[in-house]
């Protein structure tokens, strides 16, 4: 509370000219204060004039008043410039290179807050307060702090320029010079650029509202891709290790069953050979005994023994064994290795397969719109209408490319025409990347359309219902029609028309060609069916040949 006692003080005793403390102050008959030499300098440009006016209140003062330095009001200063305490504005609160300064502010210049379009100058704060107390500145048109008041004002007659004129796209003055073009107020002209501001920005809103729901989606299907390649890559790596695992316990059971039949033939052939050696060391014994007989002297002995070892003169049994070039295990080998070039061949050929799969995973993105008339007319389709589907009055002629209201033609009855209004469809159908061109003459709703719209009462004209897309042209405006709902379209008047269609990406575009290309209106949605440029006339259109 302290604070803003000390803040009120210093308002106090501020100078309103200067907005510093009072130097030398004096009071005028209204009561209020300023420094002597700011009233004296402001009086000064007011000699011209000889009536002297207060700076807030504006009160008038004839003749010019004496000016009296106030003791009070002078002592008063001094005291709050003892206390320390200082009055000016902080730094931030004056005008800096970009910002645009009072007017009326002497010295260090503050901040505009306001500018008056009547004055046709800018205010800060306090000096402002007049244009709120005094009755004849309450009326003034106060805005935004603007650099740029000058331009409201006409160089030759020195005057607030109040009138706009059409013709030549400038405000004025006076309209001596401007007879005969369409003129009218800079306010009413004002009201209708705001409206089509307004239009503008309700576009702009929706195209922003539009993508960052495209946003959301591309988020979400980013967000679906790698939950899906996730997936697909654990599934596969437990499908692969699931291979693996099996590989791996026929190698073992391979092995296994190697080792085991080694194990078995290697016993049977350690078996023989035990049993050889065996019978090699029984053969070595008695081949001992035969010695020792044979060696023995007396033949008595030698003829009584003999007999008995006359039996081991040749061995009880023989062997016949040869190593012959056996593969063993070998054949084993090449089993495995047939399974492997089998397998190996199921891999490829699968694998072919597999990678098609993941090739084929593909998000469906629009893409990028044309930007130069040549690029358009690469995606220029040959359009003809359809004469099974024209109005009653409508007469078709150069191939079927033009359209003209008329009187009644000797159609024959067919289920496809219209009878509700003065439209004609076109024979080809719509799909993928398509642009064409109309030359119109009056009235003329360009639009495309399903096969299935309507073909009778007021239900069936072109965007009239959910079927169809329509752009309204006329020599003065464009209105954009869905599902009966007319939006204003703003852009430059011209007699062609061009239309681009993305069917896959649910794009519609509209433009106005000239010497330039300028997009009038796009629609972003989902096409859920083939579609038909169509024309509703009320005097001529004809589909351009652009190849």
């Amino acid at each position: 509370m302290a604070q803003k006692g000390v803040q009120l003080d210093q308002e106090t005793f501020s100078c309103s000219i200067c907005l510093d403390l009072l130097k030398d102050p004096v009071t005028v008959s209204c009561g209020h204060s300023y420094c002597m030499k700011c009233l004296q300098t402001y009086w000064d440009t007011e000699d011209e004039k000889n009536l002297y006016s207060c700076p807030q209140c504006r009160q008038t003062f004839t003749p010019r008043p004496v000016l009296l330095k106030n003791t009070m009001l002078a002592v008063l200063v001094e005291e709050l410039k003892t206390s320390g305490l200082q009055a000016a504005p902080a730094d931030h609160c004056y005008a800096g290179a970009e910002d645009v300064a009072c007017d009326f502010c002497s010295g260090r210049k503050l901040k505009a807050q306001k500018s008056c379009l009547q004055c046709l100058a800018s205010y800060c704060q306090n000096h402002l307060q007049p244009h709120f107390e005094v009755a004849p500145l309450k009326n003034h048109k106060l805005v935004e702090p603007s650099k740029k008041l000058q331009e409201n004002v006409c160089s030759r007659h020195d005057e607030v320029m109040k009138i706009f004129c059409r013709t030549d796209q400038q405000s004025i003055f006076l309209l001596d010079e401007h007879k005969g073009h369409n003129t009218v107020s800079a306010a009413a002209e004002r009201a209708e650029r705001q409206r089509e501001l307004e239009v503008s920005r309700q576009n702009i809103q929706q195209g922003i509202q539009d993508r960052e729901k495209d946003v959301k989606l591309l988020q979400q299907e980013a967000e679906a891709i790698n939950c899906s390649a996730d997936k697909a890559v654990e599934d596969s790596q437990k499908i692969f290790t699931q291979l693996i695992r099996l590989l791996e316990k026929r190698r073992s059971d391979v092995t296994q069953q190697v080792r085991s039949q080694q194990e078995s033939q290697v016993r049977r052939v350690k078996e023989l050979e035990e049993k050889l050696r065996q019978e090699i060391a029984e053969l070595k014994r008695r081949d001992g005994e035969l010695q020792t007989l044979s060696q023995t002297q007396d033949h008595n002995q030698f003829l009584h023994d003999y007999p008995s070892l006359s039996a081991l003169r040749q061995p009880s049994r023989s062997y016949s064994i040869h190593i012959r070039p056996l593969r063993y295990f070998e054949d084993v080998t090449v089993a495995v290795s047939a399974v492997r070039d089998k397998l190996q061949d199921v891999l490829t050929e699968t694998w072919t397969n597999i990678s098609h799969k993941v090739s084929n995973v593909d998000v469906l993105l629009p893409q990028p719109e044309p930007k130069t008339r040549e690029e358009f007319i690469r995606y220029s389709c040959d359009i003809t209408l359809d004469p099974n589907t024209a109005h009653t009055e409508l007469l078709l002629s150069d191939g079927n490319r033009k359209v003209t209201r008329t009187n009644q033609q000797s159609y024959a009855r067919h289920p496809d025409r219209f009878t509700g209004e003065y439209q004609v469809l076109s024979r080809e159908s719509l799909t993928g990347r398509c642009y064409w061109e109309v030359e119109r003459r009056g009235r003329v709703s360009v639009a495309v359309a399903y096969k299935n719209i309507s073909r009778t009462g007021k239900e069936c004209g072109f965007g009239r219902n959910d079927k169809s897309w329509s752009l309204f042209c006329s020599n003065r405006v464009y209105y954009f029609w869905y599902n009966n709902v007319n939006t204003l379209v703003s852009g430059p008047r011209s007699s062609r028309v061009g239309v681009y269609l993305d069917h896959s990406a649910g794009v519609l575009s509209f433009y106005s060609i000239s010497e330039t290309m300028t997009l009038l209106h796009r629609v972003h949605t989902t096409f859920t069916q083939p579609l038909h440029a169509g024309l509703r006339v009320c005097d001529t259109a004809e589909m351009c040949k652009l190849k």
